[in-house]
């Protein structure tokens, strides 16, 4: 084999090795050109179409009542969006879609204003709620509506509607005063159009039920435009919440107390489960989930009978003669009366040169313990106040959960009062006066207490337990500890008094037309009647009117509370009707009522009734909204004790 000649290797290896220096001097120009002189260029381009990660809104926890039953579920939103960069004239599509589905003419003008206020590629919502009916004729339309989209989404929705508006509340979109009062705010709060709860336990029990974000990674264009999805994770679902409350008692008692201003609270009475939170008229939480409209809201809002309002929990009144077994209870722990001794009773207790009026106007006799609760006697609650005392009374009263604020999840838990003499020197001023005392031992005066907290001193006094209330079951599948409710340490002789003179009441007294009369659910209760106006001297001269001849709003308040069965007590009611009159007429017949059905877990049988009301009972469950609803007649309009 020949060898080449030396100096032809070396030209060669030269032009070779020139060629590569050449290659690698223009690659070391260009990168010098782009990280140097071109950095600032390419350094944009880069930035603009960049990775961003966004969140993806959990899906919120729902709601239900003690069963299982649905009160607040999640279903899907069917909806209709315009894409304004994808249609050349949008009037002339919606015009057209006008013809598939209904858009008034706000919803047009609306759409169209949006369209110029938001990025072209930005969806804007035209319609939801739509029927699938709807969204199957939109997509057979496809082609002749251009920027049209159909999609689907979840919204909340109440399935019970006005019957548990009160206790479950509703979600709305998160507003700038939502956010100023959350210190760290979570992101998924900024996602436009997320909701959040806005009432009842919507709102107090926001964090379980909303879950957790998940994340998309996308890329975007510097526009804003989604170029391609790169990966997400999932978000965690809120967790459900289960509470004490029974449905169809619930539904029964709003029903019961339809066509008036109303509220009534049941309790368990042997772990403090609250199985109703009621209160008349309700409102449709499913209103306020998108916007309730101008008109709706001025009518709830301008409505008297204040259809707004959780009286249940946030409204307090005067309670009347109900609160008489309390003072029964101080007067006997005090030692100052004894179950036989006797107050006479006149119609009047005179105290200097003002007479202090019993309701019934020409008195009781002499009464004991027994006849003072069954017949609600005001004289011998007179006596009693003035022997005990402000203080004693107020004590006994916070012991057996009136003037306590009891810590349920829901805003506007009312406190309710139970003045002494303390609070009259620091809030008014004044010295306590026996007059104070006597307004006290009948339930007026400064004397305030919600449904809830007569509820809970009814199953007190039935138990001698200190019942405590509770309206979550479980959160997220699991039952919540309860703790068994420890004595009151009141003397059981004093509580069994006081239960005898109950049981009086609503079988032999002021209640007598609103007993029960199965054996096996007797009921034990205090009927009550509180003044909202002020009955002068000349009136009381002359006969004091008629509620039912005075306007709506002046008219008294109507209470009632009460236990059964009475032996073996299980559940405590309180009642309250708005400005209803007397609390034997119009109170007790709705409580006996609602009671019944809470111990019979549905409609109760007729025999249930006294036999002369059965007929009108059968009458009147037939007027009933629900099909399963029963009602008592309304007693003797006069009794107002």
């Amino acid at each position: 084999m020949t060898e080449a000649p030396k100096s032809l290797i070396s030209r060669r290896g030269l032009m070779l090795l020139g060629v590569q220096l050449g290659v690698v001097g223009v690659l070391g120009w260009r990168m010098r050109d782009l990280q140097v002189a071109q950095h600032e260029h390419y350094a944009m381009l880069a930035d603009e179409n960049r990775i961003n990660l966004r969140l993806i809104p959990p899906e919120r926890g729902i709601v239900t009542d003690r069963a299982g039953v649905a009160l607040a579920i999640n279903r899907r939103n069917y909806r209709v969006s315009l894409v304004r960069e994808q249609v050349d004239d949008p009037a002339d599509v919606l015009d057209r879609l006008g013809r598939i589905i209904p858009i008034d003419a706000e919803t047009r003008a609306r759409t169209l204003r949006e369209i110029t206020t938001r990025s072209a590629f930005v969806p804007v919502v035209i319609a939801e709620h739509l029927a699938w009916e709807d969204v199957a004729r939109i997509s057979a339309n496809a082609p002749v509506l251009p920027g049209i989209v159909a999609d689907v989404g979840l919204s909340r929705h109440y399935p019970l509607g006005r019957d548990t508006g009160h206790v479950v509340g509703y979600v709305g979109p998160v507003s700038e005063s939502d956010l100023s009062k959350i210190e760290n705010p979570d992101p998924v709060l900024r996602i436009p159009r997320f909701q959040i709860g806005k009432t009842g336990v919507e709102q107090k029990m926001e964090d379980a039920l909303r879950g957790e974000a998940g994340t998309l990674r996308i890329e975007v264009s510097a526009a804003g435009r989604v170029m391609r999805e790169l990966g997400r994770v999932e978000g965690t679902a809120g967790e459900s919440v289960a509470l004490t409350i029974d449905e169809g008692l619930q539904r029964y008692a709003m029903d019961r107390m339809a066509d008036e201003s109303a509220a009534a609270a049941v309790i368990d009475v042997t772990n403090g489960d609250i199985m109703a939170l009621a209160s008349a008229p309700g409102f449709d939480p499913n209103s306020f989930v998108f916007g309730i409209g101008v008109a709706e809201w001025n009518r709830l809002l301008n409505d008297e009978y204040r259809p707004l309002a959780s009286k249940a929990v946030a409204g307090t009144y005067p309670p009347g003669s109900t609160f008489k077994p309390v003072v029964a209870l101080a007067g006997l722990a005090a030692g100052v009366i004894a179950p036989r001794d006797r107050v006479n009773c006149p119609g009047f207790t005179q105290l200097g040169n003002r007479r202090f009026h019993c309701w019934k106007k020409g008195g009781h006799g002499r009464v004991d313990l027994r006849k003072s609760l069954s017949q609600s006697c005001d004289c011998y609650y007179y006596e009693v106040a003035r022997r005990v005392g402000a203080d004693a009374i107020s004590e006994m009263a916070r012991r057996l959960g009136l003037g306590t604020r009891h810590d349920l999840p829901l805003p506007a838990v009312a406190g309710g009062l139970m003045p002494d003499r303390a609070w009259k020197k620091a809030a008014r001023k004044e010295s306590w006066t026996v007059g104070d005392s006597f307004n006290y031992g009948i339930g007026q005066g400064f004397t305030l207490a919600s449904p809830l907290q007569l509820a809970v001193m009814t199953a007190r006094v039935a138990t001698g337990n200190e019942v405590v209330p509770r309206l979550v079951k479980a959160i997220g599948g699991v039952d919540l500890p309860v703790e068994p409710p420890g004595s009151l340490g009141l003397d059981p002789r004093h509580l069994d008094r006081v239960r005898d003179g109950m049981f009086a009441v609503s079988n032999e007294g002021t209640a007598y037309r609103s007993r029960i009369v199965d054996p096996a659910m007797l009921m034990a209760g205090k009927t009550g009647t509180s003044q909202v106006r002020v009955i002068t001297a000349a009136e009381r001269a002359k006969g004091v009117t008629r509620n039912d001849q005075l306007p709506w709003n002046r008219r008294d308040h109507a209470l009632f509370i009460a236990y059964a069965p009475y032996d073996k007590p299980r559940y405590a009611i309180a009642q309250i009707v708005e400005h209803g009159g007397g609390g034997s007429a119009v109170a007790a017949p709705i409580a006996r009522d609602i009671l019944l059905y809470a111990l019979h877990g549905g409609l109760p049988p007729l025999d249930a009734y006294p036999p002369e009301q059965r007929d009108a009972i059968e009458e009147q469950r037939a007027r009933m909204p629900a099909a399963d609803a029963g009602a008592a007649p309304s007693a003797n309009p006069r009794d107002r004790a």
